[in-house]
């Protein structure tokens, strides 16, 4: 799936993928397309400046560790992302709810 198909939606999918709990950059892109059967495979370019503005918004935290001798950023959700978590989920159903009434097949019109 293209990220411009995700527009409106990063915030909520990268949120949602570090609900479990804490993990890394590369990991958060990774438990995103496990979570979608590698349907949504963002590249790095766009995880990370979406984490950064994420943690500018006080939705996660983010901390740095040392892995195998490797520096790595680690985020978590806050309170406010949690309670923001809840409402991109309210938006997606009503999003979703409102697509599919729009494509769904309707019979046509019938012509005298």
């Amino acid at each position: 799936m293209r990220a411009e198909a995700l527009k409106g939606h990063l915030d909520g999918l990268l949120l949602a993928a570090l609900e479990a709990g804490p993990l890394h950059g590369y990991a958060v892109k990774e438990a995103l397309r496990d979570s979608t059967d590698g349907r949504i495979d963002l590249p790095t370019g766009t995880v990370y400046p979406a984490l950064h503005r994420l943690e500018r918004a006080g939705l996660i935290d983010g901390s740095w560790s040392v892995v195998s001798g490797r520096r790595r950023r680690t985020y978590e959700l806050t309170t406010a992302g949690r309670k923001a978590l809840g409402g991109e989920r309210d938006n997606w159903q009503e999003f979703a709810t409102a697509v599919t009434a729009a494509l769904r097949t309707r019979p046509w019109p019938a012509t005298s």
